[in-house]
């Protein structure tokens, strides 16, 4: 085994145990499915595939959401583990980066790092949350914060904060409008662009259809 191969193992072991009784949209499931796609993105990019590869891994080892908002735990976590298996400095460096900045919430402040890997890391994890897994995963959610499906008297939002964001309690189907719908013109490869296209029709369709049963086959979307 080489030492890359070795690494990615040892990284993979350790998530999949730190991830044990996680829910189900942030699961191990979750970490294997960005990690996958993750590779298949970096195949058609130069970049640090060591550094795709963990960022994907551990980027959200300690997701801030399930530890009391603590956006610092992840980092610290994974630089932790990758200290004690010596992966060299720069590489901990630029994993802890993309696990600090690939939120969508990190969308809502003027912070500007920027660098390939987290181009690819991000679109992976974005790509997650659009089509078919991105709908099972909001519900998902949404019934875990035990949340409204939806609620016609409440309009979706526009967050001017990231604070904003994180604090909102909005039916299931606001995510779609607040921020699944907004992926698809966020990402940043030309690879995770084409991917993303499909999946984003895929949840319109969804939409319109849930509209139709909600309100009568004559139902639309409201929006």
């Amino acid at each position: 085994m080489t030492p890359h191969n070795e690494i990615i193992e040892k990284t993979r072991v350790f998530v999949q145990r730190q991830l044990q009784g996680a829910e189900a949209g942030h699961d191990w499931f979750h970490i294997e499915r960005v990690w996958k796609t993750a590779k298949h993105i970096a195949a058609q990019e130069t970049s640090n595939l060591l550094v795709v590869e963990l960022g994907a891994l551990l980027h959200d080892i300690a997701d801030a959401k399930f530890h009391n908002g603590d956006e610092t735990l992840g980092p610290r976590i994974a630089r932790e583990f990758l200290e004690k298996e010596q992966v060299a400095a720069a590489v901990i460096t630029a994993v802890e980066n993309i696990i600090r900045h690939i939120s969508f919430k990190g969308s809502y402040t003027s912070e500007n790092y920027k660098t390939i890997e987290l181009d690819i890391v991000q679109d992976a994890d974005r790509l997650d949350a659009l089509g078919a897994i991105g709908i099972a995963r909001a519900f998902n959610y949404g019934g875990f914060k035990n949340r409204k499906l939806y609620d016609p008297a409440i309009k979706p939002a526009q967050y001017a904060t990231k604070e904003q964001y994180k604090s909102n309690e909005a039916p299931t189907i606001n995510h779609f409008y607040e921020k699944l719908f907004l992926l698809k013109d966020k990402m940043n490869t030309a690879t995770g662009k084409q991917m993303a296209e499909d999946r984003h029709r895929f949840m319109e369709t969804f939409v319109e259809q849930f509209y139709q049963e909600w309100n009568g086959v004559n139902g639309s979307a409201p929006y």
